[in-house]
Order: C-alpha cells, then sequence, then structure tokens
C-alpha cells in the first residue's frame, strides 16, 4: 500500500475512458445480436406476395401457385359451378361463411373478390392435408353437387366455394388469402390492396 496522493484527475479520466469504451462494446454486440432477429431474405421471400396471371384459364381450370408454403389455389368458376352454389346452406356447417376464414371483402355466397373465381388455401382445414379438386365428378361425394374439393385422408368436402359440409371431420371453410386483382389477367396473392 502506497501513502503517495491519489491523482483524482486520472482516476476521473480513466473510469469515463472506461465506460465508453465499455459502452461502445455493449452496442458492437448488440446491433449485430437485434439484427439477427429480422428474417432472412429467404424467409421475406417465402411471405412475398405472389401474382398469379389468370388471362389464359379455361373455365373449369384450377391453377395452383404457392404463397408462404402453402397451396393456392385458383379456380375460374363455370357458369354451372356458380349455379351450384344456391341451395346448399341446409347442407353446409358454415353456408354464410361467419367463421373469420376469409376477409371482409369475401364474405360472400361465392367466398371471392369476382364471383367467376376463387382464390383459397389448399389445405384442409382438419389435419392439413391437400384436397383434390373434382371437377364434374363431385356428385359421388355429394349428391346434386357437380364440382368441389374432397379431403381422400378423412373424407371432408367443400363445395366450390371452400365452404366445408356438414357431417365431416373438417370444422371450418377453407382459408381465402387475402388478394386483389392487379388488372384483368393478373391476382396478387398475399395483400389487400386497392381492386382494379
Amino acid at each position: 500500500m502506497s501513502n503517495a496522493p491519489v491523482d483524482k484527475g486520472r482516476r476521473r479520466f480513466l473510469t469515463v475512458a472506461t465506460s465508453v469504451v465499455g459502452a461502445a462494446g455493449a452496442v458492437g454486440v448488440a446491433v449485430p445480436f437485434i439484427a439477427s432477429w429480422n428474417p432472412s431474405a429467404k424467409a421475406k421471400n417465402a411471405g412475398a406476395p405472389v401474382e398469379v396471371n389468370i388471362g389464359k384459364a379455361e373455365p373449369g381450370q384450377l391453377i395452383r401457385v404457392e404463397w408462404r408454403g402453402q397451396p393456392v389455389w385458383v379456380v375460374r368458376r363455370t357458369p354451372e359451378m356458380l349455379a351450384s352454389l344456391e341451395g346448399l346452406a341446409d347442407k353446409l356447417r358454415d353456408p354464410n361463411s361467419e367463421e373469420a376464414q376469409q376477409p371482409e371483402y369475401a364474405t360472400n355466397l361465392h367466398r371471392s373478390r369476382k364471383e367467376e373465381f376463387l382464390v383459397a388455401v389448399g389445405i384442409c382445414t382438419h389435419l392439413g392435408c391437400s384436397p383434390q379438386f373434382l371437377d364434374n365428378s363431385f356428385d359421388g361425394y355429394v349428391e346434386g353437387v357437380q364440382a368441389g374439393f374432397f379431403c381422400p385422408c378423412h373424407g371432408s368436402t367443400f363445395d366450390i366455394a371452400g365452404r366445408v359440409f356438414k357431417g365431416v371431420p373438417a370444422p371450418l371453410n377453407l382459408v381465402v388469402p387475402p388478394h386483389y386483382y392487379i388488372n384483368d389477367t393478373t391476382i396478387l396473392v398475399g395483400e389487400d390492396g386497392e381492386q382494379a
């Protein structure tokens, strides 16, 4: 132990210098740590909206695209398919789409912005299987219904608007993702935007 006088100025300088270096080190560690919380470029692209060209879609045709790692179906419905939606209310679990499985603009008989096109996530609401699209051969699964979706895993059936029938394992209608029409031939799936 020394009896030399304490240099308070030097002590203050060392304390301040140590604090500044420590703070700079903490910032140097915190910035990359916080930046690591941001999604990667691959993750951002996986959640990005998807454009679907419907210009060459034939009546009755199903187009498959992927959005957020999920299959999304775009079906160009025929007049017969649209007519089949009438009169099914007593056979459906949620005929008026009261459960929040679609954006507000798709809470209608057709569950779509434009009645001709259905945009739906192609995943069964029971256990996540991907149902089959049955065009003009659905009558064997649901009497009097010509087109719709059938999940072979557990037998869930949906009409051509993605509404689930009663008495099947699926508890909810198919999900309608946010979407809008950029123009007459392109749908953007993944965003609610201004309607063209």
